[in-house]
């Protein structure tokens, strides 16, 4: 478990591996900032964590949509006195359908709160972390990020490969002076996700030993992020998926995609 016991700011802190995170960090010690949309949740949250651990937890609206929200969030743990001494960009969802099925608007939407606020909330943050000689970042990415992408959520393998090598980078250029950077790539996880995006009939369809508890990919994660792992994938099953797709040809990985797309996604061809 990390040693370092600041604070840690946690996106998408209101159910899900958000939430997981925020039980396991409050139970080593960790003061937490949680932010996401719903306050309601996060804040019975953050009220049971600090009835239960003794430790501070601060809730901060946010929708990470708006281009501003990374800045006016930053601005926020600031005018508290904070300092965040881990990071954990764990926002995200799903968009259902072909590209061309939804409105620009939604996917720009998505981009800006899988891609570009991660990315703007380590350029704000660490340089603090860079003065104290020490941090913790970990991008939730997914075993997506290592396949091929699919027809239907068009962009979501793409922006988790995007956090994947970012991490990398993040994880070469500042490892030595502290920071260490994590991509945490879970497979299939109980959580609301696909609730969310309406798939939840077709994902039951997969059989139990695909899928991990929320608790258990935490875990793994936050150790994977204090060896300095810069890229951890969860699951014997889903490194070996990600084995095989890497020794396969390509056009038969995307062979198998397509089908794969075509009897889990009800996505239109619009």
């Amino acid at each position: 478990m990390n040693p370092i016991k600041g604070y840690a700011l946690i996106t998408g802190a209101s159910a899900g591996i958000g939430a997981a995170f925020a039980r396991e960090l409050a139970a080593s010690g960790h003061d937490l900032v949680l932010t996401a949309r719903r306050v309601d949740r996060m804040q019975a949250l953050a009220d049971e964590l600090t009835a239960a651990h003794g430790i501070k937890a601060e809730v901060i609206a946010c929708d990470l949509a708006d281009p501003e929200s990374p800045r006016l969030l930053v601005d926020q743990i600031e005018q508290r006195g904070i300092s965040i001494d881990m990071l954990v960009n764990n926002a995200g969802y799903g968009v259902t359908g072909y590209f061309l099925s939804q409105p620009w608007k939604t996917q720009a939407d998505f981009i800006q709160v899988l891609m570009t606020a991660p990315t703007e909330l380590c350029h704000r943050l660490m340089p603090a972390m860079l003065e104290r000689g020490h941090g913790r970042i970990i991008n939730v990415a997914s075993l997506a990020g290592h396949v091929p992408g699919s027809a239907g959520q068009t962009l979501y393998a793409a922006a988790k490969s995007y956090l994947i090598k970012f991490s990398q980078s993040l994880s070469l250029e500042y490892g030595h002076k502290g920071i260490h950077t994590c991509a945490l790539c879970p497979g299939f996880t109980y959580s609301e996700f696909h609730d969310v995006t309406g798939s939840r009939s077709m994902m039951s369809k997969l059989p139990d030993w695909m899928w991990m508890d929320a608790e258990t990919v935490v875990r793994q994660g936050l150790d994977a992020v204090e060896r300095g792992d810069a890229v951890y994938i969860n699951g014997r099953i889903n490194r070996m998926i990600k084995t095989l797709v890497k020794l396969m040809p390509d056009g038969m990985v995307l062979r198998g995609m397509a089908r794969q797309s075509r009897k889990f996604r009800k996505a239109s061809p619009d």
